[in-house]
C-alpha cells in the first residue's frame, strides 16, 4: 500500500477548518442522524449538542492499492514458527457476521466499523433547521431593521437654546464665582477686620485708614466685575440615540388537558411545542411564552403547571382562544410584537363550540398574527373542531394544521409546516 503524505505547512484554526469541511463532506449523513436523534431525545436536552453515528462504509475514501494476483516477494520479520519456503495461508476474510478483525461485535449498536461525530449546539441546531423558513416574514423583515429612540446622556457644554439646563447652568455660575473671587474675598475680609481695628484704636491713623479704605473699594470692584453668569457656564441637556431591539415575538402555546389528554399526548405536544420555540429564538432576539390551558375553562399558567397538571371534564376550545385574544389586548399588541400561536388538542371538543372557534380564529386572532399551527394527536377519526379548522386553512395561508399520531411524526410535521417555500424563476 502507498501512503501520501502532506507536508505542507498547516493553516492556522486548521482544526475548526477540517471540522467544517467534514460537516460539508457529510452533510447527507449528519442531516440523517439528526432527523433520527430529535425523536429519541428528552424534551430537556433539546439545547444540547449531539453524538452523530456515522457507519465507517459512508467514510470511505479513495485510496492506493496493489491489485490481486502476480508474484510479490515480501520480506517477514524472523519468528520461530517458519522457516525459508514453508507456505502461509491466507487470512480468512468475513465469517459469521464477526468481520475480518479480531474485535467483537458490538451489542450496543456502536461497533467497530461506526465512527462517532460529536456536534455542538448551535451546529445541531443549524442542521435541524438549515431548510426551515418562518412564513408570513413580511412585516418581520421589517422589524428587524434597527430602531432608535432618544435617551438623556448627561450634559454638554454646547447646543440649542431650548435644551438649557438652568439648575446645571447655575450651580456651574456659582462655582465659577466662588473659584474666582475666594482669594479676594479673603483678602476682603481681611482689611475690613484690620480697618475696623483701627477706627476702634483711640491713636489717629489717617493715612492708614485713607488706605485701607482704597484697598477695600478696589477689592469690592474686582468682586462686583466678576460676571454672575457666563457661557463658560451654560451647560445643555444631552441627548443621544439608543439602539432598541424591535425584533420581538410572543408565542401562545394553547393545550386542551381534559381528561381525554393523557401524559403521553402532553409530551408529545411538549416537543412540539420546544421545537417551535428553538425556532423562533434563531429569528427574534426577544420571545416571550404564554402558556394557555384549558378544558371547560381556560387558565394562563405557567410551563409545570401547563404540561403536568391533570384535570378532569369535557372541553371547550373556544375558552382558550378567548384568553388568548384578552392577553394579546393586555399585554401584546400586534404593532409591536410578532404573534405566533400553537394549538395542541386530541380532536375533542363540543360540538357547538367548534364553529365559535373558527369564528374566533378568522375574526379575532388570524388577523393580528404572523403564524398559527394546529396538531391534532390522536388515533381516532377526526371530529368537528378538526373540519372547523380546516375550513379556516382554506381561507388563511398562515394557518396550518397537521395529524401527529406518534412521537415520530413529530419533526416531520414540523418540517413540513415550516419548509422553506421554493421561488419560481422569473
Amino acid at each position: 500500500m502507498a501512503n501520501f503524505i502532506d507536508r505542507r505547512l498547516n493553516s492556522k484554526n486548521k482544526s475548526t477548518v477540517n471540522r467544517q469541511r467534514f460537516i460539508r463532506r457529510y452533510k447527507s449523513q449528519i442531516k440523517k442522524s439528526v432527523s433520527e436523534a430529535i425523536n429519541k431525545r428528552g424534551v430537556t436536552d433539546l439545547e444540547s449538542g449531539e453524538n452523530i453515528t456515522i457507519p465507517k462504509k459512508d467514510l470511505s475514501e479513495p485510496i492506493f492499492h496493489q491489485g490481486s494476483g502476480g508474484i510479490k516477494d515480501r520480506v517477514h520479520p524472523g519468528n520461530d514458527q517458519f522457516t525459508e519456503g514453508d507456505r502461509i495461508n491466507r487470512p480468512p476474510q468475513g465469517g459469521a457476521g464477526q468481520g475480518s478483525g479480531q474485535g467483537d461485535a458490538s451489542d450496543k449498536g456502536e461497533g467497530q466499523d461506526d465512527f462517532v461525530f460529536s456536534i455542538s449546539k448551535d451546529e445541531y441546531l443549524d442542521l435541524l433547521f438549515e431548510d426551515l423558513a418562518l412564513p408570513n416574514l413580511e412585516k418581520t423583515q421589517l422589524d428587524k431593521l434597527v430602531e432608535f429612540k432618544t435617551v438623556r446622556s448627561g450634559f454638554c457644554a454646547e447646543g440649542v437654546p431650548a435644551n438649557i439646563d438652568i439648575v446645571k447652568s447655575l450651580e456651574g455660575s456659582i462655582a465659577r464665582r466662588i473659584a474666582m473671587t475666594s482669594s479676594k474675598r479673603r483678602q476682603l475680609k481681611e482689611k475690613n477686620d484690620a480697618l475696623e481695628a483701627l477706627e476702634n484704636d483711640p491713636h489717629d491713623h489717617p493715612n492708614e485708614l485713607k488706605e485701607l479704605k482704597a484697598d477695600i473699594k478696589a477689592l469690592e470692584e474686582k468682586i462686583s466685575k466678576v460676571p454672575f453668569i457666563d457661557t463658560f457656564d451654560l451647560r445643555y441637556r444631552n441627548y443621544a440615540k439608543e439602539a432598541v431591539p424591535t425584533s420581538k415575538a410572543v408565542m401562545f402555546c394553547l393545550m386542551d388537558v381534559s381528561g381525554s389528554m393523557d401524559q403521553a399526548t402532553k409530551d408529545i405536544a411538549k416537543r412540539f411545542y420546544i421545537l417551535l420555540y428553538l425556532f423562533l429564538t434563531r429569528t427574534y432576539k426577544e420571545i416571550d411564552v404564554v402558556y394557555i390551558r384549558h378544558h371547560t375553562q381556560a387558565k394562563e399558567v405557567d410551563e409545570q403547571e401547563f404540561f403536568y397538571s391533570q384535570e378532569t371534564g369535557g372541553t371547550i376550545a373556544s375558552s382558550a382562544l378567548e384568553l388568548m385574544i384578552k392577553v394579546i389586548e393586555d399585554r401584546y399588541s400586534s404593532n409591536d410584537w410578532n404573534i405566533y400561536g400553537a394549538q395542541a388538542s386530541d380532536g375533542d371538543n363540543w360540538a357547538d363550540d367548534s364553529p365559535l372557534c373558527k369564528k374566533l380564529l378568522l375574526e379575532k386572532i388570524l388577523p393580528r398574527s404572523r403564524y398559527f399551527s394546529y396538531i391534532e394527536i390522536t388515533q381516532r377519526a377526526h371530529q368537528t373542531l378538526w373540519h372547523q379548522y380546516q375550513e379556516v386553512a382554506n381561507q388563511c395561508g398562515y394557518f396550518a394544521m397537521r395529524h401527529i399520531k406518534s412521537v415520530e411524526d413529530i419533526y416531520p410535521v414540523f418540517r413540513e409546516l415550516f419548509k422553506k417555500e421554493e421561488k419560481s424563476a422569473a
